[in-house]
C-alpha cells in the first residue's frame, strides 16, 4: 500500500486541478485559485511521501509531471486568458469613450486578440515540466521557476481584485500591459537558466539551510503583514534571494 500513497496524492492534485479548469473556464476565478492551492499542497504531499516510504519511481515522476500539467499549467493559462480578456475590454472601453473619432478597426482587433497570449503560460508550463523530467541537474534545487511558483503567482492576482486589498495592486493587475509583462517574464523564468534554490530539507539543521530558513521566515512575516498582497511579492522574493545565493556561492569558489 505504501507504494500507492504519493501516486493518491498526485491524483488529488490532478483532480483539484481538472475542478479548477471549469472554475476558471466559467470565471469563477477566485475558486480557481483555491483549488490550484489545494492542488499544489497535494503536490508538495506526494515528493514527501514518496522521499518518506522511499518508493520514488518513473510512474510516479510521469503521473507527477501530467497533473502539474493541468494544476500548474492549464488553470494559470485560462486565468490570465480571462484577466486580460477583462483588462482588454475596459481598455477598449476607455479609449472608445475617450477617443471615438480615433477608433479604428484595427484597434479592436488588437485588444480582441491579445487576451490569447495568457495561454502561453500553459505552453511554457509544459516545456518546462517535459524538460524537468529529463534533467539530472534538478535532484536538489531548480533550474529555472517551478511552475507551481508562478501558478500560485498567477492566481493570486484575481485573489487581489476580490480582496481589495491594495489601489495600487488592483489597477497593476488590472492593465493589460502589466498583465503581457507576467506573461513574457514567467515564461521565460520558467524555462532560463537560472539556479534557484529548493524548500526540501534533507535535514532541518540550522547549519546548510539558512536561505531556506531566512526565506520561510520573511514569507510569513509579509502574509501576515501584507495579506494576499504579498503571495506575488514573496515568490519574486524567492527569485531575487536565489540570485543572491548564487552570487555568493560563485565568489566563495573563486576564493576557493
Amino acid at each position: 500500500m505504501k507504494k500507492h500513497i504519493p501516486n493518491l496524492f498526485t491524483l488529488l492534485n490532478l483532480l483539484s486541478g481538472m475542478i479548477a479548469v471549469l472554475m476558471a473556464a466559467t470565471d469563477e476565478l477566485v475558486y480557481a485559485a483555491y483549488f490550484v492551492f489545494l492542488g499544489i499542497f497535494f503536490d508538495f504531499f506526494d515528493g514527501f511521501f514518496a522521499r518518506k516510504f522511499k518508493v520514488e519511481g518513473e510512474l510516479g515522476k510521469q503521473l507527477d509531471s501530467l497533473a502539474d500539467v493541468v494544476t500548474s499549467g492549464v488553470v494559470p493559462g485560462i486565468v490570465m486568458f480571462q484577466m486580460m480578456l477583462y483588462a482588454s475590454k475596459e481598455r477598449w472601453f476607455m479609449e472608445l469613450s475617450c477617443e471615438v473619432g480615433n477608433w479604428t478597426a484595427y484597434q479592436h482587433t488588437y485588444y480582441y486578440f491579445l487576451p490569447f497570449t495568457g495561454l502561453f503560460i500553459t505552453l511554457a508550463a509544459a516545456y518546462r515540466l517535459a524538460n524537468f523530467n529529463i534533467d539530472e541537474r534538478q535532484t536538489s534545487s531548480f533550474i529555472g521557476l517551478p511552475t507551481p511558483a508562478f501558478s500560485i503567482f498567477v492566481m493570486s492576482l484575481p485573489l487581489i481584485l476580490f480582496y481589495g486589498e491594495s489601489p495600487f495592486f488592483i489597477d497593476a493587475v488590472q492593465n493589460i500591459y502589466v498583465l503581457l509583462v507576467v506573461t513574457i517574464a514567467g515564461c521565460y523564468l520558467m524555462n532560463a537558466e537560472i539556479p534557484l534554490f529548493s524548500l526540501k530539507f534533507k535535514t532541518y539543521s540550522w547549519a546548510g539551510n539558512e536561505i531556506k530558513y531566512f526565506f520561510l521566515v520573511a514569507t510569513i512575516v509579509l502574509l501576515f503583514t501584507l495579506k494576499m498582497v504579498a503571495i506575488p511579492l514573496v515568490i519574486i522574493f524567492y527569485i531575487v534571494m536565489s540570485i543572491i545565493d548564487n552570487s555568493i556561492k560563485k565568489q566563495g569558489a573563486k576564493k576557493i
